[in-house]
């Protein structure tokens, strides 16, 4: 069954840029796991709806990520000439072994446990000065004014960017989540994903000049360092990856905050059981990860022929997206109403930050930021109320799922 193969109502059963499925992907999903849980699309990948096969793709050795030879496949061969899909080609999210493994190992140790839990008071103090400042308005939009300020200036502290320079990266655009999507990029969006990558390439050489001269206790300094023995990085892997990394290190957090928020006022009861209750916050932090993930997917390429997955054959060399937002509703893991948000639901061990060699480095430092920005908003304006929260409006990329903006008022 592909793309073209459609529902009785007439819908296509995996369209995921169309307004609709960006809206709401979930009743598509449910249909997905149903109709045809290894799917195949026009674009000639599989798509992986259940969480059997989702989280089995995550951890299995037969598959890897390859990328550059999946984005020739997709674009044809002259596609790594494009600045943007070259740079991506070093990120460590992008490598298999032996190459993952080395770059993961020169940032792991800024992610550890005891690190991120250390960051606890900056987190509160962060989201303190920003109601502070925000209080008195009566208003806001809760993504620009609340949601992004917290996670930039978190991976701004760890990247070494001074305080000088911050203005830019809050002001930034959040548009460049779509170069991800399993829809091919148009000309035109190529083109402006190689201009945004170009300006984060000139910011970011200046601050590897400066942190030469005068390094600092950050993630910068430490992988100049690690540039400078040459033997670890490269220049080109150098500016891949903390491009990566800033980029990582706030787009996710934004949108967990931003759908989690939406989720509770869409869900009164919710939102009262956990103002009563502020010590559900963890637990309910993981049921918004399941409940309506910021990524809703991931890629892998079978690294050899796959005789049956989902009762299906993969060919070597093939694409199977791992529909992470799907797998997170699948009933084989969450029996009781998984369209339901329940923050007291037991066992929920979300696909939200992938799995495997490739698990999301910063997962504990989003969940306790999110943590932190949703239990102290709540707290300190118990009054606040979205102004819509029917028909919010959301960004216009599929992987990457988050809102454009949510206002909201109090008082």
């Amino acid at each position: 069954m592909n793309e073209h193969v459609q529902t009785e109502a007439g819908e296509s059963l995996f369209n995921p840029l169309a307004p609709e499925f960006i809206r709401n992907p979930y009743p598509y999903y449910e249909r997905l796991r149903t109709t045809d849980p290894m799917h195949l699309t026009v674009h000639g990948a599989f798509v992986a709806s259940r969480h059997a096969e989702a989280s089995l793709v995550l951890r299995d050795k037969r598959f890897g990520k390859d990328y550059v030879e999946r984005t020739i496949r997709r674009y044809g061969p002259d596609i790594m000439k494009e600045p943007v899909f070259r740079s991506m080609s070093h990120w460590m999210l992008q490598q298999d072994p032996p190459d993952h493994t080395r770059l993961r190992g020169l940032v792991v140790k800024a992610f550890t446990a005891r690190r991120v839990e250390d960051m606890r008071p900056r987190i509160q103090q962060i989201v303190d000065e920003t109601l502070d400042r925000i209080v008195p308005q009566g208003k806001m939009d809760l993504i620009e004014d609340f949601a992004f300020r917290l996670p930039v200036t978190i991976i701004c502290d760890m990247l070494g960017i001074p305080p000088e320079h911050r203005e830019v990266f809050y002001a930034g655009s959040r548009d460049g989540g779509r170069i991800l999507d399993p829809v091919p990029m148009t000309p035109t969006e190529i083109a402006q994903g190689n201009a945004n990558n170009a300006m984060a390439q000139m910011y970011f050489h200046q601050l590897f000049e400066l942190r030469r001269k005068s390094p600092g206790d950050d993630l910068t300094t430490q992988l100049v360092q690690a540039e400078e023995d040459g033997s670890k990085l490269s220049n080109e892997e150098l500016t891949a990856n903390i491009i990566l990394l800033f980029g990582a290190g706030h787009e996710t957090t934004v949108n967990l905050i931003g759908n989690g928020l939406l989720a509770l006022h869409r869900n009164p009861d919710q939102l009262a059981l956990l103002k009563a209750n502020p010590s559900l916050i963890t637990n309910a932090i993981e049921e918004f990860l399941r409940y309506d993930s910021s990524v809703q997917l991931t890629g892998r390429v079978a690294l050899e022929d796959i005789e049956d997955l989902g009762g299906k054959k993969i060919p070597k060399g093939e694409s199977v997206l791992c529909l992470l937002g799907s797998a997170n509703h699948d009933p084989a893991v969450y029996p009781d109403r998984p369209e339901r948000l329940d923050i007291t639901r037991p066992n929920v061990k979300p696909l939200s930050f992938g799995g495997g060699i490739h698990f999301c480095l910063g997962a504990q430092l989003a969940r306790i930021e999110a943590e932190i920005a949703i239990s102290t908003l709540l707290r300190r304006l118990p009054d606040l109320r979205l102004d819509d929260a029917v028909n919010p409006e959301w960004r216009p990329t599929f992987v990457l799922r988050g809102l454009k903006h949510l206002p909201a008022s109090w008082g």
